[in-house]
């Protein structure tokens, strides 16, 4: 049997949504190569700050560990973790393997979630990175369609039944000021991560207190300067042997809301299609059907709606983890965030990624807009008289939504935007 770490090509399961849906960037963000690099770069951080703080380190050791932060040998780590059944204490000794000098003082006085725990707070941190102008994109692209429809008027829809008329940018606008609620839950819940730091086998840094000789203030100092060569602005008082999983659940609760967005409005353009009145980008080779190739599938919207089922289902795994870990931590929690940490950031990616495309090249059909609208008048009130008070109405509350609320909240994205997120540690 191979080990794990050869696991690939076409004769093993892959994930989808890392092998045909999610973006590069965000499948390494959630690779080993990016995990384990920033493992070492964390006993990197460790030992710098032991060394400063005045522990025996000398700069040699520092140098070695410095040259070999890339320099991982995956097929001995996965050799040396199916002896030691511990994946951290199998990368301790692949590390040490190419850092002779340094071997004694890498992981000096931490414990395993001092790599792992932090890790993942540094990973949902560059993925919300990675999220946020995206999701900032495709509200600047729907905001520019609400403008360009602002003034078509269209039957509205109560329990999907004919009602009064509204315009096509104002329903856009329904959409734009659900993603800009999703927009401000995410880069809370990203501001307000904070680091596990430094803090021993069960919270009490007692290693730390151990290796400093009882001087407290120096185990305060390495934490916080760990914490900020991470990046961080504050880190965990208080914690367990892990961090909280209650983030877990702020994370992915503030996903799962992203998804039932896309969802309702991803079914809307669905319906909007079945009507005719709307339809999605469609490519010229593209065939809508094997057996009917002359359907029009809205197939972008159906893909965002399903993944966005997946996304909102993903909560219940750190609902159910937190619940489950008895005093300090229990290790019932490791496999389980393996899978939905990774998935629920890879999903948002991908159906934010699909509804960038959609929102670019949403085609309205005017005319069946229009033919439908004529239809229902005669129910409704005298046609010059609603036309005119729709097409005033809808105008001035989209420009009016537009630009006190949307353009103020795109403002700090506007640059990243235009550029392809880069990783950092």
């Amino acid at each position: 049997m191979a080990a794990a770490g050869d696991r690939g090509g076409h004769d093993s399961y892959r994930s989808p949504l890392a092998s045909r849906y999610a973006s590069p960037e965000m499948c390494f963000l959630f690779s080993d190569k990016y995990k384990f690099r920033t493992w070492r770069q964390l006993w990197l951080w460790l030992a710098e700050a032991e060394q400063t703080l005045g522990l025996p380190i000398t700069d040699e050791q520092i140098q070695e560990m410095k040259s070999n932060l890339d320099n991982i040998d995956f097929r001995m780590a996965a050799e040396e973790e199916m002896q030691l059944r511990h994946d951290v204490m199998a990368h301790v000794h692949t590390f040490a393997h190419c850092c002779p000098k340094a071997a004694s003082i890498i992981h000096l006085g931490a414990t395993s979630c001092y790599v792992g725990d932090n890790t993942d707070l540094i990973i949902l941190r560059n993925a919300f990175d990675l999220l946020l102008p995206k999701l900032a994109r495709v509200i600047s692209r729907l905001a520019d369609f609400a403008k360009e429809q602002a003034d078509l008027p269209t039957l509205g829809f109560t329990h999907f039944q004919p009602a009064q008329l509204t315009t096509v940018g104002k329903r856009c606008c329904l959409w734009i000021q659900d993603l800009c609620m999703d927009l401000q839950n995410l880069k809370r819940v990203r501001d307000e991560l904070r680091f596990r730091g430094v803090k021993g086998t069960t919270g009490t840094q007692a290693s730390f207190l151990q290796l400093f000789e009882g001087d407290d203030q120096k185990v305060e100092q390495l934490d916080k300067m760990v914490t900020e060569k991470a990046g961080f602005k504050r880190a965990f008082i208080i914690t367990g042997q892990t961090y909280t999983r209650k983030v877990d659940i702020e994370v992915l609760s503030v996903l799962a809301s992203l998804g039932a967005s896309v969802h309702k409005i991803c079914t809307d353009i669905r319906l909007l299609a079945n009507l005719k009145e709307m339809e999605e980008p469609f490519e010229k080779q593209q065939i809508g059907s094997s057996a009917m190739p002359y359907k029009r599938n809205p197939m972008r919207s159906e893909r965002c709606c399903s993944l966005a089922r997946h996304l909102m289902a993903l909560v219940m795994d750190p609902l159910q983890t937190a619940s489950v870990q008895w005093f300090e931590r229990t290790l019932d929690d490791s496999a389980n965030r393996r899978i939905c940490l990774a998935e629920a950031f890879l999903t948002a990616d991908t159906v934010l990624n699909t509804l960038q495309n959609i929102s670019e090249g949403l085609v309205v059909y005017p005319k069946v807009i229009e033919r439908r609208v004529q239809q229902e008048l005669p129910f409704m009130a005298t046609e010059n008289i609603i036309m005119a008070m729709v097409k005033a109405g809808g105008n001035r509350q989209v420009q009016r939504f537009l630009e006190e609320e949307v353009c103020p909240l795109l403002k700090p994205y506007e640059s990243v935007m235009k550029v392809k997120a880069e990783l950092r540690l």
